[in-house]
């Protein structure tokens, strides 16, 4: 997860600088992947907020300083932006990355935020189900004309057209949300576990149900997860990221507070003991 809050940096925001070497640094060693989370306001409920940079400028300026490594979101929230803008940044973000993007989105759920934009809080789902109907017909290239309750569009096209197939990560627990990322995801996200347990199990029994509901081939959709790293030792690192994998886990998001070298160093020789 990329250094973008408070809770992430030095006892503070991290600046800019701060944050584009970490992420160097993490190219450099090799991991796969860094994502950004998204919100206007950022904090556990209950609690006053912190400061947190915008999340689609930051992958936007990643996208044109690193190389290899591949870039996400985890994730964007649907209500921020309307569907079709949202399509096209990512076409966009896509293209100066040279095809690095995987666009990850969800119905947000920190009611804050909310009232500071002055959004409306109820139907979050209802509002994303048809978010995805413009989006994702507009991300492979097709003309939408949609009217729904909460979004319409007219004959939108995204020119210039996305240059590949983006891969679309949506990240829920509840049945419907299931439901709709086995209908339209190339990959789904559940968070936040310091280790497998009963919950997580749920979770994947629950998501094989959706695929089954929807007629899926359940290979065809990514698995990511979230992990809470408050581990020190990469041995037991190693061991906790195989339990994952053992559970059929194809990408684990590994968060730490705060991000720093050192613990992506952690990371990285956690992942060497593992062979990979």
């Amino acid at each position: 997860m990329l250094p973008i809050s408070a809770s992430d940096g030095p006892g503070r925001l991290p600046t800019w600088p701060e944050l584009h070497a970490v992420v160097s640094h993490a190219e450099t060693i090799g991991l796969d992947s860094v994502w950004a989370c998204d919100h206007f306001l950022s904090g556990p409920p209950g609690q006053e907020p912190e400061g947190i940079h915008e999340a689609w400028t930051v992958v936007a300026a990643l996208a044109a300083t690193t190389s290899r490594i591949e870039l996400g979101q985890l994730v964007m929230c649907v209500s921020f932006r309307s569907p079709a803008l949202l399509a096209k940044m990512a076409v966009t973000a896509d293209s100066i990355s040279g095809g690095r993007l995987t666009l990850g989105v969800g119905a947000g759920w920190y009611d804050l935020e909310y009232a500071a934009l002055g959004l409306p809080i109820g139907n979050r789902v209802a509002r994303f189900d048809e978010a995805l109907q413009i989006m994702v017909p507009l991300l492979r290239g097709e003309h939408v004309t949609f009217a729904g309750a909460y979004h319409q569009a007219q004959d939108a096209v995204l020119l210039p057209p996305p240059g590949r197939a983006i891969p679309m990560l949506i990240a829920g627990t509840r049945p419907r949300m299931l439901r709709l990322t086995a209908r339209y995801a190339d990959a789904w996200n559940t968070a936040w576990y310091a280790a497998p347990d009963e919950r997580l199990d749920r979770q994947l029994t629950a998501m094989g149900a959706a695929l089954d509901a929807e007629g899926r081939d359940p290979a065809t959709l990514r698995r990511t997860v979230g992990m809470d790293c408050g581990l020190s030792d990469p041995g037991e690192l190693a061991r906790r990221l195989d339990a994952f994998a053992a559970l059929g886990v194809d990408d684990l998001i590994v968060g730490f507070e705060p991000v720093t070298r050192a613990k992506l160093d952690l990371l990285a020789a956690a992942a060497t003991l593992r062979g990979h």
